[in-house]
């Protein structure tokens, strides 16, 4: 799959931590219906079987949608379904190596705090870059915060999309406008709401005002 930069405007990471008894089928494909537009599966303590068995009907719904799905870190798990694409940090597989494994009709994205590692990133291969976190978050325990200026300095630099995360709300989306990002990656603000389908949608209708 070619990646569109249009398909990152509102891009979903889901968190079994806001599941509240509610499996998590059930709330991506609320979130699905409130608009989201990319999603990335992200579980750290999973095992190996369940995960598959999660990824493989989550890609099922996610191509009902026509939505793109990736998995976070796991590229054996993405190879193996055939997934959309593989999103890694810093700490995780090298771009050109997730290449090598993936193939070349792939999504590949990639964390990155400063611009050298935003060049880096480009330079290997990935197709768009995550960049935070840009406020204050709880839910990855090692994000560092990047200011407004490296965002946009990143922007400026690459010629590939660029997705702001990490601690966006409804109250602070606005603080984005002018640093040329492509799309927004949010978790609790979807996944955290009472009602998922109208947070995804509101968020969705807000970032639309601020990408260029």
């Amino acid at each position: 799959m070619k990646l569109d930069k249009k398909d990152l405007l509102l891009y979903a990471v889901t968190d079994r931590y806001w599941l509240n008894g509610r499996t998590l089928y059930e709330v991506v494909k609320e979130s699905l219906d409130g608009g989201v537009t990319f999603l990335q599966l992200r579980e750290k303590k999973l095992d190996e079987e369940h995960f598959l068995e999660e990824a493989k009907e989550l890609q099922k719904l996610c191509k009902e949608y026509k939505v793109p799905f990736i998995i976070n870190d796991n590229v054996d798990i993405a190879v193996e379904i055939g997934a959309d694409g593989v999103h890694v940090g810093q700490s995780d597989m090298e771009a050109g190596m997730v290449r090598e494994k993936l193939g070349p009709d792939k999504i590949i994205g990639v964390s990155a705090q400063t611009v050298e590692q935003a060049l880096l990133a480009e330079k290997r291969g990935a197709d768009y870059l995550g960049v935070g976190a840009v406020f204050p978050t709880n839910s990855k325990d090692d994000a560092k915060e990047v200011t407004y200026e490296t965002l946009k300095e990143i922007c400026e630099a690459v010629s590939i999309p660029v997705v702001a995360i990490g601690g966006i709300t409804h109250d602070n989306i606005k603080e984005l406008t002018g640093s040329k990002i492509d799309g927004i990656a949010v978790i609790s603000a979807i996944y955290g709401a009472n009602n998922i389908k109208n947070a995804a949608s509101g968020l969705k209708e807000e970032i639309s005002k601020i990408v260029e």
